[in-house]
């Protein structure tokens, strides 16, 4: 496969690789959906992060050497840390009652939120057109959660819950990647979820059963794989040429759900799709906004 990715252009080749990771990144989605329904969620993310770490740290010894366990920013490397653990286990809690494309595309709420905060965390303007993107995009996250103003769905607010702390999380990445190696960045907030994850794995621990720990490692695996390859993803092209494509993740969500779980979404709720997809892509490509170098998913 690698030689094959060495004969075509680069920006096809990182293109090839980020739908990749999104896959892999969808596909641990529903492991850890599928962990909840025996074991508890801070605890599934605690043994999401951990393996994820314990993966880490020797590919960040390789890479960076003992420097990667003395990061520029430590403290705003740890907060980071803390977002993800928060915003992993509160997606676990909310994915556990909503459907699973349907809770991946009310999770991607974030990049319009990362565009709203922009001005305020960051200083920079932001467009009118970028507004109007936003407005399609919480439209589309509406018609997916149709909240009832009488009785607002708990879960759906999990996952956005969710949303903001991956969007405050990738404004944290763009202060933190121009300070530190990508690894390193991604294994402090592994070990930082992890140790803030470990204060709860006293009240909520219990011994996996050897299916549970398969799926565990196959987690942490996927995870590991995930990031990984869209780091090389986004070091092979320019952002704004991958960025739009990472809305194949509610695509590969779809397709997980009705063969893992045997559900698809209702009429609005693809009508709601196609609105995020439709403008977060438009979004994404107006000039001035916003430009990631990475995302970490949670």
């Amino acid at each position: 496969m690698f030689e094959i990715l060495r004969r075509i252009p680069a920006e096809t080749a990182a293109v090839i690789i980020m739908l990749t990771a999104l896959c892999l990144a969808a596909l641990s989605g529903a492991l850890m959906k599928i962990l909840t329904e025996s074991l508890s969620p801070p605890l599934v993310s605690w043994f999401r992060f951990a393996g994820y770490a314990l993966l880490l740290v020797p590919v960040a010894l390789w890479r960076v050497g003992p420097q990667c366990f003395r990061p520029a920013r430590p403290l705003v490397q740890v907060t980071r840390g803390l977002m993800l653990a928060a915003g992993n286990t509160a997606f676990l809690f909310g994915v556990r009652h909503v459907d699973y494309a349907n809770a991946i595309s009310i999770l991607y709420i974030y990049p319009f939120i990362m565009v709203a905060l922009s001005a305020w965390v960051l200083g920079e303007p932001v467009s009118k057109s970028a507004w109007l993107g936003v407005l399609g995009g919480f439209s589309g996250v509406l018609l997916v959660v149709r909240p009832d103003l009488t009785g607002i769905d708990p879960a759906a607010l999990l996952i956005l819950f969710t949303g903001t702390m991956v969007a405050l999380q990738m404004l944290f990445n763009r202060k933190l990647g121009v300070m530190s190696d990508p690894v390193v960045v991604s294994l402090w907030g592994a070990l930082a979820a992890t140790a803030a994850l470990s204060l709860s794995v006293p009240f909520v621990w219990q011994i996996p059963t050897s299916d549970q720990m398969m799926l565990i490692a196959m987690l942490a695996v996927l995870t590991a794989l995930s990031q990984t390859l869209m780091i090389t993803a986004m070091s092979m092209a320019v952002a704004d040429r991958i960025a739009p494509f990472t809305y194949f993740e509610i695509i590969a969500a779809v397709i997980i759900g009705l063969v893992i779980f045997g559900t698809l979404p209702d009429m609005l709720a693809w009508v709601g799709m196609v609105l995020i997809i439709t403008s977060g892509t438009v979004v994404k490509r107006l000039p001035g906004v916003l430009k990631f170098r990475r995302r970490e998913k949670f």
